[in-house]
Formats: structure tokens, C-alpha cells, sequence
């Protein structure tokens, strides 16, 4: 079994890095609010390549298949 299985494409890595990068600039700029930490999410699930809640609906948007 694979702790991370790589199970996004390369645009949706792209698109959570982003909108995690977006999130955690509201902890510094802007509203300055705390709700911005909600962006380590999306970007530490776009750095590593896998999401958890893909892998517990045995989904993904990546097109490589895992090898069995």
C-alpha cells in the first residue's frame, strides 16, 4: 500500500498550489484573518501529488494508472 498515491493531474497540482498560496496570503495581507491557514490544504496536497479524499473515494485526476 502507498502512503501518497499520485492521484492528480498536473493542472490540478498547478490550480492547489495556487489557491493555497491565495489562502495562506490572507494570514499576511488583506483581512489578515487566521481563516487563511485553511490553504495549507490545497497547497500541501498540490506539492505531494496525492489527495486523501480521492484516495478514500478510490478516484483521481491523474491519468497514470498505479501499477498492480
Amino acid at each position: 500500500m502507498n502512503l501518497f498515491p499520485r492521484n492528480e493531474h498536473t493542472v490540478d497540482r498547478a490550480l492547489r498550489v495556487v489557491v493555497g498560496l491565495v489562502a495562506l496570503s490572507l494570514v499576511f495581507v488583506g483581512p489578515q484573518t487566521l481563516w487563511g491557514l485553511v490553504g495549507i490544504v490545497p497547497l500541501a496536497t498540490g506539492l505531494l501529488g496525492s489527495c486523501p479524499i480521492y484516495t478514500l473515494l478510490g478516484t483521481g485526476t491523474c491519468p497514470v494508472k498505479a501499477k498492480s
